[in-house]
C-alpha cells in the first residue's frame, strides 16, 4: 500500500482509507450497512493486513454509534491505526449543538474521543461550512485542541473554494494552523471537484480525501442499462443524499468502465478507484464495504495503473459541460492551464 503526503504537511496517509459509515447502522445510514463490533473487528483485521491503516468516521454517523463501534474494533491496537473523524453538523437539540463555534467544536472533540476510546484524533475535519462562526474563532479553537494534543492535523469537508481560501488566508494572517485536507466528493460520475477545488488544492497544498468514490453505489458494476437497481443497494435509501446523475451519462460511463475492466482483467469498482488514484491532489480514497468480499475487491484497486489511453477514454466518457466561469477559463490555457500546477 502506497503512502502519500497529506497536502502541505509532514503527515503521510495510505492511498486507501476505510470509511466507517457502515458501522452501527442506525438512522439514515442504515442503508449503508449495519456492521457491529465483531464484524468491524474483522474488517479492521483485513485492512491492517493489506496496509489500510486509516479509518474515517463522523459524530453524526449512526448518532455516534459508528465511532463507538470503531473504537471497540481498534481497542488494544490504537498505535497501529490512524483515526480520521468529523464534526460540525447538528448533533443535539440545543442552540449550540451545531456549527464550528468554540463551544461546539470543543465538546464535539471531547465526545468523539470518548466514543472512540482514545486520547487523540489524527485528522479532524469540519464536516460542513459554518457561515455564522468567524474563521478566527474556529481556527483558534482548533489550534488550542492541537496544542492540547487532542487532534493532530485538520481539514474540511463540503466547503466551496472561497470558504476554504478564506480560512487559509485567516490562518496565514494570524499564524494559526492551516487546513491540509479536503474531504470531498469525487468520482467518474461526479467530477465537480476538478473545477475549482482541485486547482485550489494544487496551489495551496491541500490534499484530497475522497468520499463516495463509486458515485453513491452507481459504479459498483451492478447497475446496467435497462436493468432495475439491485435488491441490495444504498441507492434505495440514500439516493436523495447525493447529486442526481442523468441515466444516459451514467450508462456511458459504465460502458467505458466495462470496456477497460475487460482489457485489464479488473472489476469495474477497481478501475473506477484506480482512475481516482491517478488524479492530481489525491492523498487517499475512502472506501467502504458491507462485507469481506466487497472490501477485498476494493483492495484490488491498488498495485497497478491504468494506461494513458484508458484514462483518456474514461475522461471522455465522464466529461460534462462545465458551469461558468470554468468553461471560459478552459479557453485560456496559455496562462491558466489545468491543472494549474502539478
Amino acid at each position: 500500500m502506497e503512502h502519500r503526503q497529506l497536502g502541505r504537511s509532514g503527515f503521510f496517509v495510505p492511498e486507501l482509507s476505510f470509511g466507517t459509515g457502515t458501522f452501527g447502522g442506525k438512522g439514515g445510514l442504515a442503508g449503508w450497512g449495519s456492521t457491529d463490533a465483531a464484524g468491524a473487528t474483522r474488517i479492521v483485521d483485513i485492512c491492517l493486513e493489506h496496509g489500510i491503516t486509516m479509518f474515517d468516521s463522523a459524530d453524526i454517523y449512526s448518532g455516534g454509534a459508528s465511532e463507538e463501534v470503531l473504537g471497540a474494533a481498534i481497542k488494544g491496537r490504537r498505535d497501529k491505526v490512524l483515526i480520521s473523524t468529523k464534526a460540525t453538523f447538528r448533533a443535539g437539540a440545543g442552540a449550540n449543538d451545531v456549527g464550528s463555534s468554540r463551544f461546539h467544536l470543543t465538546r464535539a472533540v471531547e465526545g468523539a474521543l470518548k466514543r472512540l476510546g482514545t486520547d487523540h484524533i489524527d485528522l479532524f475535519q469540519l464536516h460542513g461550512y459554518d457561515a455564522k462562526t468567524p474563521p478566527e474563532e474556529m481556527l483558534s479553537t482548533l489550534d488550542a485542541l492541537i496544542r492540547a494534543g487532542k487532534i493532530g492535523y485538520i481539514g474540511v469537508s463540503n466547503f466551496s473554494g472561497w470558504h476554504l481560501m478564506k480560512a487559509l488566508a485567516c490562518a496565514e494572517r494570524y499564524g494559526l494552523p492551516r487546513f491540509v485536507a479536503n474531504q470531498t466528493y469525487y468520482s467518474l460520475v461526479g467530477r465537480d471537484y476538478e473545477w475549482e477545488l482541485m486547482p485550489l488544492g494544487l496551489d495551496q497544498g491541500v490534499g484530497a480525501v475522497v468520499w463516495s468514490p463509486l458515485g453513491w453505489g452507481r459504479l459498483t458494476g451492478k447497475i446496467r442499462r435497462g436493468k432495475p437497481l439491485p435488491e441490495v443497494s444504498r441507492l434505495h435509501t440514500t439516493a436523495d443524499f447525493g447529486p442526481p446523475v442523468d441515466d444516459e451519462h451514467l450508462y456511458r460511463v459504465v460502458d467505458a468502465l466495462d470496456a477497460v475492466a475487460e482489457e485489464t482483467g479488473k472489476s469495474v469498482p477497481q478501475v473506477a478507484l484506480n482512475w481516482l488514484l491517478q488524479r492530481p491532489t489525491i492523498a487517499t480514497v475512502v472506501i467502504g464495504a458491507r462485507d469481506e468480499k466487497q472490501l477485498k475487491d476494493n483492495l484490488g484497486a491498488v498495485g497497478w495503473s491504468l494506461t494513458a489511453d484508458q484514462i483518456k477514454r474514461l475522461d471522455k466518457a465522464s466529461a460534462v459541460t462545465l458551469a461558468y466561469p470554468y468553461w471560459h477559463q478552459r479557453q485560456f490555457k496559455e496562462r491558466n492551464p489545468f491543472p494549474t500546477r502539478v
